[in-house]
């Protein structure tokens, strides 16, 4: 078969492999190893030996150098430090137990050499982002669990790297006391060669001499030549010196750091597509089926005996509740770093004649495939039965921080909704943060929310940004991850709804949020005239109807039924709240009351009785519980408490506003330096989301009414 055909549709099929794995919410390593073991020993259609010939090896190395600079240049030392001691145990301590055990065991279970054991239990110690994210998201469990994992996931890919590569170099020095020497030469020379880069590397990008449309190939092409120059210099030294190097600039001051990862993480999906899919087809079936139940023994040992020994250990003296120590140590699969090096390290080492090197491939596959598969279909149900998954996505995620937004945002969370603020405006983001909401700063669409912004437990889109197109831009984002059905918009005075003829033509239409006439400027106008929320009780004793005659000035928001289900007003409404719900508004109070008239004695007892029955049976919203180990919480940044306004009307109704008295933080803490300074590279534009001259009027009277006075019950305008 033509030589073009079968690496572009390796190509083809490792990203259609990505493209799965993303529609699914499962571990993309999964599929591309099940695709190459298909396409390679159980099909025959490609033979990578046959098709790369020379060229396979160099390719295998050099990609394996960038995988490997890529997960080393996220270790940050500060970051280990933020959160906790069960994940810097699990990094260090866990990491021990885990090598020791796995490696005992194998030299027991497979007649290898102990130096081979020991490669293998280096090997299968790391967990990674990649496998980890994809199950956090798809099982939610608590807030606590899934920060440990997540971290542990972040940190352990380079740590277990550099572990790894060591081993491997002391193998091929000779692994004998007479060759300590070499080994010792080797790794100092690698770290010295590292470091050198790096520093050669950092001078040249902070002097500017790299214009910035040729920093992330010259930093790949850097990478490639210095991996090249220490095996020359030194045999097998390269993957070690590429390792510090990432290492070295991950804590370098003023590196842009973040630049180089975005092209570096798209590179290596694309070399992981094509990589994994190479090391599957050159497996032997024979050799996986040649592990037997012994394979078999070693990863029930992996699973059940290293996994929970090393989170046991690395909990002394936390406050883990034994069903989350549980669940910690159910998920644990293996990822890239595992499958990559040991494909690697397995064609080096034939060489050297050390037995049970054959074994080193097929095992390791044995122990992704498997933790993958079980741990995946197995961790919703375990997370059932120790009861630590959060309850279903019903969290918001609320996109723009205008004064409307964070009104919105603020009933929500009073409520007891999980609402997450996101916008690259660091004032209001700030002062959002101040009032007791979770927040991201940055571009909720980019990049770095993909990786940053922590949606476990969120189900709810609302486009309320004053950037339209930011807007836009979000309901394309999170149409696959929160579906088409919980994304909602907020209109402008000027959008339009879609006529029928552009309904036709589009495959999707936005639902406006609270209703057809419901507008930013209308809102932003009943706010300059004090509106407040109000929350009140829809019973059989007062209905929706008596509830607008009472109410001349209102925008409906949402409603919450008994068991405390979102249900949010749109542009469908029918006009029609259903009894036993609560109804949460923007209501502009008359400045005469109306008389209640035509109302005994028993009419209004009967109402308050029947208030008092849909309070009684009324579930709260469920909610993540809070984490035990938390982020990063920016503690220069106080405000004095703010109280709460609320008033009690004859409809059991109340108002709230924006304001709480709880500082704490979410995951879009004010990006700053080691220094304190706030991070250049992650500095809004302060204009967008900000009421300006070309905004209603009424919205900066309402500015400088809250700025001036201070007034309680209406948010601060800023």
């Amino acid at each position: 078969m033509d030589t073009a055909l079968l690496l572009s549709g390796v190509v083809g099929i490792g990203i259609a492999a990505q493209w799965l794995a993303w529609y699914l919410k499962q571990p993309s390593i999964l599929f591309l190893l099940l695709i190459g073991i298909i396409i390679g020993p159980v099909l025959g259609i490609f033979d990578p030996d046959v098709v790369l010939g020379e060229l396979m090896f160099p390719f295998i190395s050099l990609g394996v150098a960038i995988i490997l600079f890529e997960g080393s240049l996220t270790l940050e030392f500060e970051e280990i430090k933020q959160h906790g001691t069960v994940v810097q145990m699990l990094v260090s301590v866990g990491v021990l137990i885990t090598i020791a055990i796995v490696a005992l065991s194998t030299y027991l279970l497979f007649d290898v050499d102990p130096l081979i054991a020991l490669l293998f239990g280096a090997l299968v110690c790391v967990t990674g982002p990649t496998v980890i994210t994809p199950l956090l998201r798809s099982v939610r469990p608590n807030k606590t669990i899934s920060n440990i994992l997540k971290w542990e996931g972040i940190i352990i890919d380079p740590i277990g790297a550099i572990a790894v590569v060591l081993v491997y170099e002391y193998i091929i020095s000779g692994g004998e006391a007479s060759s300590i020497l070499l080994f010792a030469k080797i790794v100092v020379m690698a770290t010295a060669l590292g470091m050198a880069g790096a520093w050669l590397l950092a001078f040249l990008m902070r002097r500017h001499m790299i214009p910035e449309f040729l920093r992330n190939v010259f930093t790949l092409a850097f990478v490639l030549v210095l991996f090249s120059i220490s095996n020359h210099l030194e045999h097998e030294s390269g993957l070690l010196t590429v390792t510090v190097l990432g290492v070295a600039l991950a804590n370098w001051p003023k590196f842009p750091r973040e630049t180089i990862l975005e092209f570096n993480e798209s590179l290596t999906i694309l070399l992981i597509s094509v990589l994994f899919i190479i090391l599957a087809a050159r497996v032997e079936l024979s050799s996986l089926m040649s592990v037997g139940i012994a394979g078999l023994v070693l990863l029930a040992i992996v699973m059940f005996v290293a996994r929970p020994l090393s989170v046991w250990a690395s909990a002394i003296g936390s406050n883990l509740k034994t069903n989350e120590k549980l669940m910690i140590s159910w998920i644990g699969p293996r990822g890239i770093v595992a499958a990559a090096i040991s494909s690697l390290f397995a064609i080096r080492l034939q060489e050297y004649d050390i037995q049970g090197v054959e074994l080193l491939v097929p095992l390791v596959f044995m122990v992704i495939i498997g933790t993958v598969m079980i741990q995946g279909v197995g961790a919703k149900m375990v997370g059932n039965l120790l009861g630590v998954r959060e309850p279903e996505t019903n969290g918001i995620l609320v996109v723009g921080s205008n004064p409307i937004a964070l009104l919105v945002a603020t009933s929500l969370k009073d409520q007891g909704f999980d609402v997450i603020v996101a916008h690259n405006n660091y004032t209001n983001i700030a002062r959002a943060r101040m009032s007791g909401l979770r927040t991201y700063f940055g571009n909720p669409v980019s990049d770095h929310a993909s990786h940053n912004l922590d949606l476990i437990g969120i189900g709810y889109l609302f486009a309320m940004s004053m950037d339209k197109e930011m807007n836009t831009l979000s309901e394309i984002h999170y149409r696959h991850e929160f579906g088409e059905r919980k994304l909602y918009r907020l209109k402008f005075s000027e959008e339009k709804v879609k006529n029928d003829r552009e309904d036709k033509q589009s495959n999707f239409q936005s639902q406006w949020l609270f209703g057809k006439d419901a507008t930013y400027t209308k809102m932003a106008s009943m706010l300059s005239k004090k509106a407040r929320i109000k929350i009140t009780n829809i019973t059989g004793s007062y209905s929706y109807e008596q509830y607008k005659a009472d109410n001349k000035q209102f925008v409906p928001l949402y409603t919450i039924d008994k068991e405390g289900k979102l249900h949010v007003i749109t542009d469908k409404f029918d006009g029609n709240v259903p009894r036993d719900r609560k109804l949460i508004s923007l209501t502009i109070d008359d400045d005469v009351q109306p008389k209640p008239v035509d109302v005994t004695a028993k009419q209004e007892q009967a109402r308050v009785d029947a208030d008092a029955s849909f309070e009684a049976k009324s579930k709260a919203p469920e909610k993540r519980k809070e984490p035990e180990i938390d982020d990063h919480v920016e503690t220069d940044e106080t405000t004095p408490n703010q109280n709460v306004v609320k008033e009690q009307t004859n409809n059991n109704e109340t108002a709230n506003t924006p304001a709480s008295n709880n500082n704490s933080n979410g995951n879009g803490s004010a990006p700053k330096t080691k220094k304190g300074a706030l991070d250049p590279n992650r500095f809004p534009d302060s204009g967008q989301d900000t009421a300006t001259d070309t905004d209603i009027d009424t919205t900066q009277e309402a500015e400088q009414h809250n700025t001036e006075s201070g007034n309680k019950g209406n948010i601060d305008n800023k």
